[in-house]
C-alpha cells in the first residue's frame, strides 16, 4: 500500500510476518497532522492483522529520521481548539503504538527532534546509527515536550528527560541516547539494515501469542495515557498561541 501527496508519504510492505512501515516528508520527515493520522490508522490496522507479528518503523531517505511537528501547521494555529487538535495527533499516534498488539522496532538512520524523539521512545526496541543524535527543542520555540514526555520519561527516566528538555538547543549524541536506553543498539549506517533484519527475523520466529503477552507487560502502568496525553496536548495547544511561541517559530522557520 502506498499513499503519497503533499502531506507526505506512507508505505507499508509485509514480508512473511514482518510489516515494514515507512513514512516520509520533504521537510526532514516532519509530521503534518494528516500524515500523523495516516500513520496512526496504519498502526491500528496492523495491530489487528493476524498475519503480522512484528512491525519495523522507519523513515525515508538517508538523513533525518524525523524532525517532529510541521512548523507551517504550528504557525497556522489560531485558537486553543485548533492547537489541542493538532497536538492530539501525536497523542493518538503514541497511544496507537502503546496499544498495538505487535512489537514495534524502530530503525533510526539519522537525527530526531521533538515529536520524532517521542516516536522513538514509543518503539519497543530501537536501532540507530552514530549519526542519530536527538534533541528536545520545544522550550526554545515557546512550548514544551508535554505530549511526548510520558513516553520519553518512561524510556530514559525523568532525569535524562529533564536534561534534554532544559538544554533545548543542545544535540545529545547517539551514544548518549544509547547509554540512556532510548536506543537498544547502534550500528554503522552500512550495517544498520542487516542488524535490523537479523533481529527481526529471530523475533518474528517466536510464538506470536508470547509476543502479544510480552507487549502488554512492556507497557504496564500506562493505562492513564488515553486521557493524559490529550490533557498534555491542551497545554501545548494553549502555549503555541503565545507571542513568544509565534515569534520563535517564525525565526526558527527562517
Amino acid at each position: 500500500m502506498s499513499l503519497e501527496n503533499q502531506s507526505g508519504s506512507l508505505e507499508t510492505t509485509i514480508q512473511n510476518t514482518v510489516a515494514t512501515v515507512q513514512f516520509g516528508h520533504p521537510a526532514s520527515n516532519s509530521f503534518p497532522r494528516q500524515l500523523l493520522d495516516r500513520l496512526t490508522t496504519e498502526i491500528n490496522s496492523l495491530s489487528r492483522n493476524e498475519e503480522v507479528t512484528v512491525i519495523v518503523l522507519k523513515s525515508e531517505g538517508t538523513r533525518a529520521f524525523c524532525s517532529g511537528a510541521s512548523f507551517d501547521e504550528l504557525l497556522a494555529v489560531t485558537n486553543e481548539e485548533q492547537g489541542t487538535e493538532f497536538f492530539s495527533g501525536f497523542a493518538h499516534l503514541l497511544n496507537a503504538m502503546r496499544n498495538c498488539s505487535k512489537i514495534i522496532i524502530g530503525r533510526v538512520q539519522g537525527k530526531a527532534v521533538g515529536g520524532g524523539v517521542g516516536i522513538i521512545a514509543a518503539c519497543d526496541y530501537a536501532f540507530a546509527t552514530p549519526e542519530s543524535a536527538i534533541k528536545l527543542s520545544e522550550l526554545a520555540i515557546g512550548i514544551g515536550p508535554f505530549v511526548i514526555e510520558p513516553a520519553v520519561s518512561r524510556k530514559i527516566g525523568k532525569a535524562a528527560m529533564s536534561e534534554m528538555t532544559l538544554s533545548a538547543e543542545e544535540w545529545k549524541s547517539a551514544e548518549w541516547a544509547l547509554a540512556n536506553k532510548l536506543y537498544a543498539e547502534i550500528h554503522e549506517t552500512d550495517k544498520l539494515d542487516g542488524a535490523v533484519h537479523n533481529f527481526v527475523q529471530k523475533l518474528s520466529s517466536y510464538n506470536p501469542e508470547a509476543l502479544i503477552e510480552m507487549k502488554k507487560i512492556i507497557w504496564e502502568g500506562t493505562e492513564t495515557w488515553e486521557s493524559l496525553l490529550i490533557e498534555r496536548a491542551a497545554i501545548t495547544g494553549r502555549l503555541v498561541l503565545s507571542g513568544f511561541a509565534k515569534n520563535a517559530l517564525t525565526q526558527f522557520k527562517k
